[in-house]
């Protein structure tokens, strides 16, 4: 038995691997709305997988507010709360509270029943690029990364990249910083995201939604962060909104 269970798990887990070293949609950050894209790339028949580096995907939403496990939705985002069978409260005018683990645990469920792959503990250190577009990722182990060992990484090509790794806009600031190029921002570059404003915030977050250069697309936080907007605290509404945007954005880049 012993050996069943070892060769199991490395047998069908390396041809997982190998069924997605090239894909339509890779997805950087496994937050909210890098979720929710999965899910609805997925959904539509594409192949996608999402790579996050820590052991449990979900990125904020866990832990709500200063970990009191509750987060709020404003009435826009119901129709995808619905979509992920979401359970909420109505609380003051036009919001709804949710509980923080039902919903994260909710949207990987759906994301990964959807057909979207999960790969978690796995880092993306930089991106393919050919003819000046965005072509896939680097990937390596987080903990190889964290020690800081030498120890190089092998690639994922894919048709369109999401960053969605939160407020540092890890992608971005490689695609920008190595390639010598001009993002598709009010500078160029990676302007960073200001304090925080709520409703500027979520307003924001879905507009700065978009492909900010040949096959490199931004949501959530990062969505914000690339373009010089602001954050928005434990209110996940355009999260939610800004990843079913992204989905359908790639998808028309696909399409």
């Amino acid at each position: 038995m012993e050996k069943i269970v070892s060769s199991g798990i490395i047998d069908t887990y390396f041809a997982k691997l190998k069924d997605n070293l090239d894909i339509d949609a890779a997805i950087v950050g496994g937050g909210p709305s890098g979720i929710v894209a999965a899910y609805y790339l997925a959904k539509a028949g594409k192949k996608v997988a999402l790579f996050d580096r820590k052991l449990a995907p979900g990125g904020g939403m866990w832990g709500g507010a200063m970990m009191f496990n509750n987060i709020v939705l404003q009435e826009e985002a119901l129709p995808i709360a619905e979509d992920f069978q979401l359970t909420y409260k109505p609380y003051g005018k036009h919001a709804y509270v949710i509980d923080s683990v039902h919903a994260t645990s909710s949207l990987l469920y759906h994301a990964t029943q959807a057909g979207a792959v999960i790969f978690n503990c796995m880092s993306v250190e930089d991106v393919v690029f050919k003819n000046n577009r965005v072509s896939g990722v680097v990937i390596n182990w987080t903990p190889v990364l964290l020690q800081g060992m030498h120890v190089d990484p092998l690639t994922v090509l894919a048709k369109a990249v999401l960053d969605g790794t939160g407020h540092d806009c890890e992608i971005a600031s490689v695609v920008a910083r190595k390639n010598d190029i001009k993002l598709n921002t009010p500078t160029g570059g990676v302007v960073g995201e200001k304090s925080l404003s709520v409703e500027e915030g979520e307003r924001t977050t879905l507009e700065n939604t978009r492909e900010i250069y040949p096959g490199l697309f931004v949501s959530g936080m990062a969505a914000n962060g690339v373009s010089g907007s602001f954050r928005m605290g434990p209110i996940f509404g355009g999260m939610l909104m800004s990843g079913k945007k992204v989905a359908q954005l790639i998808l028309d880049s696909l399409d």
